[in-house]
C-alpha cells in the first residue's frame, strides 16, 4: 500500500487541524527556488502536534525530511515521494529575563530571534540578525557569521529521536563543531527548540552592530538572487570564494546556475536553473579549484536528491 493513504487516515483520525499539502512544489518552500513536488508537506505549529505527526510518519513507514525556512536546501526536480516537514510555524520565542535566556522553537527564524534579543537589550545575537533560515537550521550547521556562532550562545536543546523519543541536550552533547553537528550525523533527530544564554547590553549599541552586520552583507553577497548561501565549506588555511575566484570562474554559468559576480563563493539561481544545472557547476567548480590549487571544496549546502 502507497504510505500516503494509510497517512493520510491517521492525520485525519489524530491531528485533524493539521495543515498537510499534496505534492507541493519544493522551489515554493527553498531559497534557491528549485526542486520538484513533494507527495506530502507538512505544516505543525507546536512541538507537540509535531511528535505526533513524526510517530504516524514513522508508522505509515514514511521518509521524513525536516526543512525550516529552506535556505539551505538545493532539492531535486523529480517528484520527491517524502513527507516534507516544514518547522515555520513553529516559531514561538520565550524570554526568561532574570536569566538572560531565550527559548526558540525551531521554525523561528534568526532574524526575528535576533530582533526580539534587541528589544530586550541582550547582546549575543547580532552576528545572527542576517543570516536566512530558521533556528532548526541554524543548530543543524552550527551557522555562524563574522565571528560568531550558534555554540558561543546555545544552552541546551529539546531534540526528538524516533527510537528513544524526546530528549533535552546540553550544549557538548551537540557536537557543535564547524557547519557540524549531532544532526549532521543523525538525520533522524529533530530539533524541537533551543535555549540560548545571552548578555545583558545596550540596545542602542547591539542595533547598531546589526545594522553595521547587515551593511557589509549587503555589500558583499548577492541577495538580490535565489541561493542557498554560501556554497561550499571554508577549507582549512583558505577562503572557499578566493579559490574560485582565482580558478577565473567567477560568473561562470552551467545553464541558469551561475558563480556569482558579486561573491564567488555563492552561486544563484540566475533564471530558471534546474537541479542538473547546480549539480553540474558545483562538480565543475571542485573540479577546476582541485586542479588549479589542489584544494577539495565540500559542499555546505545541503543536496536532497530523493
Amino acid at each position: 500500500m502507497d504510505w500516503t493513504v494509510k497517512f493520510d487516515e491517521r492525520v485525519a483520525a489524530e491531528l485533524p487541524d493539521l495543515e498537510v499539502l499534496r505534492d507541493e512544489p519544493m522551489r515554493r518552500r527553498t531559497s534557491f527556488r528549485i526542486g520538484g513536488a513533494a507527495r506530502r508537506l507538512a505544516l505543525p505549529r507546536s512541538c507537540e502536534q509535531a511528535v505526533l505527526l513524526f510517530h504516524i510518519a514513522r508508522e505509515c513507514l514514511a521518509r521524513p525530511l525536516v526543512i525550516g525556512r529552506g535556505s539551505n536546501l538545493l532539492v531535486t526536480d523529480a517528484p520527491l515521494d517524502r513527507l516534507v516537514v516544514e518547522t515555520s510555524r513553529m516559531d514561538r520565542i520565550d524570554l526568561d529575563a532574570p536569566r538572560a535566556v531565550l527559548t526558540a522553537e525551531a521554525g523561528a527564524t534568526l532574524a526575528r530571534l535576533a530582533e526580539f534579543a534587541a528589544q530586550h537589550a541582550l547582546t549575543g545575537l547580532e552576528f545572527a540578525h542576517g543570516i536566512p533560515g530558521s533556528v532548526g537550521g541554524a543548530v543543524f550547521m552550527n551557522a555562524g557569521a563574522y565571528g560568531g556562532e550558534i555554540r558561543q550562545v546555545l544552552t541546551r536543546a529539546v531534540v526528538l529521536f524516533p527510537e528513544e523519543g524526546v530528549k533535552t541536550l546540553a550544549n557538548e552533547e551537540l557536537d557543535l563543531s564547524y557547519r557540524h553537528s549531532l544532526f549532521s550525523d543523525r538525520p533522524d533527530a529533530v530539533l524541537l527548540r533551543a535555549e540560548f544564554a545571552l548578555r545583558a547590553g545596550d540596545e542602542t549599541a547591539i542595533r547598531e552592530t546589526m545594522r553595521d552586520l547587515m551593511s557589509r552583507r549587503r555589500a558583499s553577497q548577492p541577495l538580490e538572487y535565489p541561493s542557498a548561501g554560501s556554497t561550499f565549506k571554508r577549507p582549512e588555511g583558505h577562503y572557499a570564494g578566493a579559490l574560485i575566484e582565482a580558478s577565473g570562474l567567477k560568473g561562470f554559468r552551467v545553464g541558469d546556475a551561475q558563480v556569482s559576480e558579486k561573491h564567488a563563493g555563492f552561486v544563484v539561481n540566475a533564471g530558471e536553473a534546474t537541479f542538473a544545472d547546480v549539480t553540474e557547476l558545483i562538480r565543475q567548480i571542485q573540479m577546476r579549484v582541485l586542479r588549479d590549487s589542489g584544494v577539495t571544496l565540500t559542499p555546505e549546502v545541503r543536496i536532497i536528491e530523493e
